[in-house]
């Protein structure tokens, strides 16, 4: 599956190289709803909220009332993600507060789990220099994905896996990470970051790996028919 994705700041659609520098700025979200129209699900982030400067809410019950989507960014509280699920996303990702100082935060996502239920749950496992970065992908943690997949499991649906080295920048990504993590995990798995061409989606694919495409889809690298082909 392939899954286009809307990152919202500042009540605007954004692309961001490496999480930090704005590559590109879209006006309208309803513009992006009807190009990505043809494929079921939308991934939806709010960077203002992962980096806790304000919401997007507004925009995100837009998109979730006209499309099926899965929405992350700033979820720290279950209170954060019981009202993704009320503004009507069908799934919702989890990434800072999933992790403690020393792996998986177990009481913060039971919580998590009892109130939304597993199905609704996708863990984001964002990698930089190979360890798991968190805070907006500001800051590093001690451990790797690898190392904490099998953990995660009873918690989460799947995982939304980012390569950050690459995210933004249109070289590729890196195919050997994730089959080391489609070998970790039963899983659904969605690969992130970097993925610039139809060959890096049909390798994904053949690794039983969804692919989130946001940059090569803006910049017209990847053509939004040949894409909803493959789908």
């Amino acid at each position: 599956m392939i899954i286009p994705c809307i990152d919202l700041m500042g009540g605007k659609v954004v692309q961001l190289v490496q999480g930090r520098d704005k590559a590109l700025e879209v006006d309208s979200a309803e513009e992006m709803l009807e190009r990505f129209s043809a494929f079921p699900q939308i991934q939806v982030i709010d960077l203002d909220a992962a980096i806790g400067r304000g919401a997007n809410d507004d925009l995100v019950r837009m998109l979730a009332s006209r499309a099926t989507i899965r929405a992350g960014g700033g979820v720290r509280t279950v209170d954060r993600a019981k009202a993704l699920v009320e503004q009507g996303a069908f799934r919702v990702i989890v990434g800072t507060a999933a992790f403690s100082a020393t792996g998986p935060n177990h009481p913060f996502l039971g919580e998590l789990t009892a109130a939304i239920g597993r199905e609704r749950l996708v863990i984001a496992l964002d990698s930089k220099h190979g360890r798991i970065v968190v805070k907006g992908w500001r800051e590093a943690t001690n451990f790797t994905a690898e190392d904490v997949i099998r953990e995660l499991e009873p918690y989460c649906s799947g995982f939304l896996c980012t390569y950050v080295d690459k995210e933004g920048m249109m070289q590729g990504t890196d195919l050997d990470w994730f089959a080391r993590l489609r070998a970790a995990t039963d899983l659904e798995i969605t690969a992130a970051g970097g993925i610039t061409t139809l060959d890096d989606i049909r390798a994904l694919e053949n690794l039983r790996i969804h692919s989130a495409v946001g940059m090569a889809i803006y910049t017209a690298r990847l053509d939004l028919a040949e894409l909803a082909a493959l789908r």
